[in-house]
């Protein structure tokens, strides 16, 4: 990580947690010998797992190797006065049963929906006097047309007729995030009853073919073809279709001409945030808020969470079965059960002795793709960005598309394409595409009056340069400049407003939060490493080859957005607790014994 301007050398460890933050570990903070359950990383998704566990009376406790809980869902003061949501930047796909069964609002969640949503300035050195066009997307789908129609009257018309084709599709495939994937192994290699009980999860498959219908070819392309091609047969303006086509490689090391780029397109579109389709919006405090929101509900349950106490190593009986873990200072800590929000690669690889495991399952987990394009940069001003294609009010004031996610250097598909190219040649790319968010639009205490606090989640950075260069702080300072001069030519002037920085390359990501090669989703969300296939084909369903042993975050079905954040944990234990209830009463052994 790279952190230049005023203030930055002050760290982090001297800003005040919350109160009842506090209290709680005072409270809580007598390590037991034993616990029912013990939940490796205080990420969001083994919070969520840890809360559930605790409401159904399973005594639980969270470790976490962090002084702050959230994972990747945190709030810092990286620079005095300014609160960075640091990685996770936008919440959707907050599944509705979550919000309600763990009382997030109560426990003082609150967002900022987005309305409009997305802005794309353009470049237009030969527009003369004349302001820039822009292509501003909300809501309002009369005025979404009218925007663009700027560009294409063509596309105007074809437009919503996109959207109600995408969202039957988002309509078909959301109660898959529900479930569990199909369960392969049983259907391979269980008993006849672990096979009869398996057939329930095809009932959400069944549910999204009858829903798809007739058009389940057309669908079916959505999923598997570049989505460029997708793209082309409904619309003929670059920026519409760039614009859009930033969604379908957002967070991926894939260009629009990548098979199979539709599906993370698919996932923006089946977010939702308070009953409404599509949103996507912003946490009253920065993201840390919602992981604090999870928190102190598990810890009202009784869950007992303790930070800066790292997991060495799983314990493992003689028999085979997990027994606990063992934490960094040497302490062992029994439980029945074992879930781990880590990555696949580090709970199989590093915590999890080898040899409980198949040679052929570690070999699959160490051949997991996880290749990531995100540089990610927490910028702090001291005044609002004033773009060339939208003027700022004499005032000051936030304006509407300073709430949206502004793209920029995304005016046509080309330049995504292009700048993919640089990182499968080993170099940041020349004109990178920077998602640009400003978060303090909408809630004024990330910031001191006047200032804001800017997220820019960039790409592409592959993670190994190529010519033997490394992410030292010269190479991470020389990218982040070439990303303020893409700034500087929407919104001249605003270099001179930056008043500090935080620059995480790939390999910050991996080392700070834990994400194999720096990759948001723990692997990439490519076709072969999706719902029944991930993490590896045959253990996809949260359990592993070791018994009592469980998966829980992202690596996991059903794929979150760092953006965002998604929910395996509940699919997770709520398959956890019926495995571990049917040993009690299945003839045969069960998969994980096997």
């Amino acid at each position: 990580m790279a952190a230049n301007g005023l203030g930055l050398g002050r760290a982090l460890a001297a800003s005040p947690c919350p109160p009842w933050r506090r209290a709680h570990w005072e409270a809580r903070g007598r390590l037991k010998p034993q616990y029912d359950a013990v939940v490796i990383g205080a990420g969001h998704n083994g919070l969520v797992a840890a809360a559930y566990l605790q409401r159904l009376g399973v005594n639980t406790a969270v470790f976490e190797r962090r002084p702050v809980t959230g994972g990747a869902a945190v709030t810092e003061e990286i620079i005095p006065g300014f609160k960075f949501s640091r990685a996770s930047y936008l919440l959707s796909l907050l599944r509705p049963q979550i919000y309600t069964d763990l009382e997030l609002k109560k426990h003082g969640l609150r967002l900022h929906l987005r309305n409009p949503y997305s802005f794309t300035p353009m470049l237009e050195e030969s527009m003369g006097s004349k302001v820039p066009r822009s292509l501003l997307l909300g809501t309002d789908m009369a005025e979404n047309q009218k925007q663009i129609a700027q560009f294409s009257r063509k596309d105007a018309q074809a437009f919503p007729k996109y959207e109600a084709f995408m969202n039957r599709l988002a309509l078909a495939i959301d109660p898959l995030l529900d479930a569990a994937p199909v369960d392969m192994e049983a259907f391979q290699r269980g008993s006849l009853w672990q096979r009869l009980r398996s057939l329930s999860t095809l009932k959400p498959l069944l549910q999204a073919g009858r829903i798809l219908g007739a058009q389940l070819p057309q669908y079916y392309q959505v999923l598997t073809a570049p989505i460029i091609k997708v793209l082309d047969q409904w619309f003929e303006s670059e920026p519409l279709k760039a614009t859009l086509a930033t969604d379908a490689v957002i967070g991926a090391m894939t260009s629009p001409h990548t098979p199979g780029s539709g599906y993370v397109l698919l996932h923006h579109v089946m977010g939702g945030l308070e009953g409404m389709q599509g949103a996507w919006g912003y946490v009253q405090g920065g993201m840390g808020a919602l992981s604090d929101a999870i928190t102190s509900s598990a810890t009202a349950h009784g869950a007992s969470i303790f930070t800066e106490k790292a997991v060495a190593k799983v314990l493992v009986s003689s028999e085979g079965r997990v027994q606990g873990v063992v934490l960094q200072d040497g302490s062992e800590v029994r439980s029945k059960v074992v879930l781990s929000n880590a990555s696949p690669q580090v709970t199989f690889l590093k915590l999890t002795p080898q040899e409980w495991l198949p040679k052929e399952f570690l070999e699959r987990i160490s051949r997991l793709d996880t290749k990531s394009p995100v540089t990610k940069i927490n910028v702090a001003v001291d005044r609002l960005p004033d773009f060339l294609a939208a003027p700022n009010a004499p005032g000051g004031q936030s304006l509407p598309h300073h709430q949206c996610s502004i793209h920029l250097n995304c005016e046509d598909t080309l330049l995504l394409h292009q700048a993919f190219e640089d990182a499968m040649d080993g170099l940041p790319s020349h004109r990178p595409m920077i998602e640009l968010c400003i978060p303090s639009s909408l809630d004024p205490t990330l910031a001191p009056p006047g200032c804001h606090v800017v997220s820019l989640f960039t790409q592409y950075t592959p993670y190994s340069l190529a010519r033997g260069k490394v992410w030292n702080e010269q190479e991470r300072n020389a990218y982040a400049d070439k990303v303020f001069d893409c700034i500087e030519a929407y919104a001249p002037g605003f270099k001179g407003s930056v008043a500090g920085r935080d620059i995480l390359t790939p390999p910050d990501l991996e080392r700070i939060f834990g994400l194999p090669g720096g990759n948001i989703f723990h692997c990439a969300m490519t076709l072969d490493q999706l719902y029944f296939a991930r993490p590896t084909p045959l253990h996809s369903g949260y359990r592993c080859p070791l018994r009592g042993l469980y998966l829980c975050g992202s690596g996991t079905h059903p794929v979150p957005f760092q953006e965002e954040a998604s929910w395996e944990p509940l699919d997770a234990m709520q398959l956890m607790l019926s495995s571990e209830t049917s040993r009690a009463c299945d003839p045969e052994p069960t998969l994980t014994q096997e």
